[in-house]
């Protein structure tokens, strides 16, 4: 089955790729400004469903991998943000589709005044690129397409570096898809096929890991036989705790507005009150998605009268 919907969709995207369809090209535009320096025959290959390289807050000097890259658009944009002390590397199947970046990526490249873009050839499943290799991953549409959601995130988690990000569009369906749609290949190429519903879609990301999901824009992208599908944008990210959780008479203090919130490691903090937290959790509340939702206190105490815990010892009643 696996195999049979990866060839199915390599079939398809090579397809669209020799001769663009106007219809799956997706209904978020960019501005001139973001694409000036892309050829058109990249944009007449633009199939997405959102722009999460726009929304990905992408700092100079970056390295940023995108994931089903396509004809290239997400990268050749991002690649003016990165800037040139930047890296952008695009993944994809499809042969044809890597051809068209691949021959664009000079022009793009005149047209910037630097070179930092590279495409490669792999699967969302095996993406080729060492451990811990890169700050973001984006990817427009693409994940649905797989028939293996869950080692995709799985490879996302493992490629970013401590402290990275994803941001990702993608198409997910309000309720549970139907065996004639997902048995239907066309419908698997055009992103409704392989949709999962939103909560599955959050799901997945956090088994793999990930910590701080939100989705930052939802919209209807389309209806078929009575079932709505929707574009989201889903932002998430990643830490990988210490060996021990460490004290050292550090307080997190919500802000508001709710009446108290809970992070994913369980925490509760009501608002207004202090609580106690290890340094671990002091770093990611000091961070995005949660900075300034919180006051992280000083320390009261020094390094030297830190307390440490490690799971499993007969110290885990205070364990993060």
């Amino acid at each position: 089955m696996e195999g049979g919907i990866r060839e199915s969709v390599k079939e398809f995207y090579t397809k669209v790729a020799m001769k663009p369809r106007k219809e799956l090209c997706c209904p978020t535009s960019y501005s001139k400004e973001d694409v000036s320096h892309i050829p058109e025959e990249v944009m007449e290959v633009s199939y997405g469903c959102g722009s999460p390289v726009l929304s990905a807050d992408i700092k100079e000097g970056e390295k940023v991998l995108d994931l089903g890259s396509g004809g290239g658009v997400d990268c050749f944009i991002a690649a003016k943000l990165v800037g040139r002390n930047g890296r952008v590397i695009g993944v994809d199947m499809t042969e044809e589709m890597l051809k068209k970046a691949e021959n664009a990526s000079s022009r793009v490249a005149r047209n910037l005044g630097f070179s930092v873009v590279e495409f490669r050839k792999g699967f969302l499943e095996d993406i080729p690129l060492e451990d811990e290799a890169v700050d973001l991953v984006t990817s427009n549409c693409v994940i649905n397409l797989s028939p293996d959601k869950p080692k995709v995130m799985e490879e996302i988690y493992r490629i970013l570096k401590h402290g990275g990000r994803f941001c990702i569009s993608d198409v997910v369906a309000e309720k549970d898809v139907p065996d004639d749609i997902r048995s239907d290949r066309e419908l698997w190429g055009e992103c409704i096929g392989g949709a999962l519903k939103e909560d599955e879609f959050i799901d997945t990301a956090k088994k793999a890991g990930f910590y701080g999901l939100h989705v930052t824009s939802r919209y209807l992208y389309r209806e078929v036989k009575g079932i709505r599908f929707y574009s989201i944008t889903l932002k998430g990210y990643k830490f990988k705790k210490g060996a021990e959780c460490v004290y050292i008479g550090q307080y997190a203090i919500y802000n508001g507005p709710f009446r108290s919130v809970q992070d994913d490691d369980g925490h509760e903090y009501p608002v207004g009150v202090p609580v106690e937290i290890c340094t671990d959790t002091a770093e990611k509340l000091m961070k995005p998605p949660y900075r300034g939702f919180f006051t992280i206190t000083d320390p009261t105490k020094g390094m030297e009268e830190a307390v440490p815990c490690t799971p499993g010892s007969d110290n885990t009643s205070s364990c993060c």
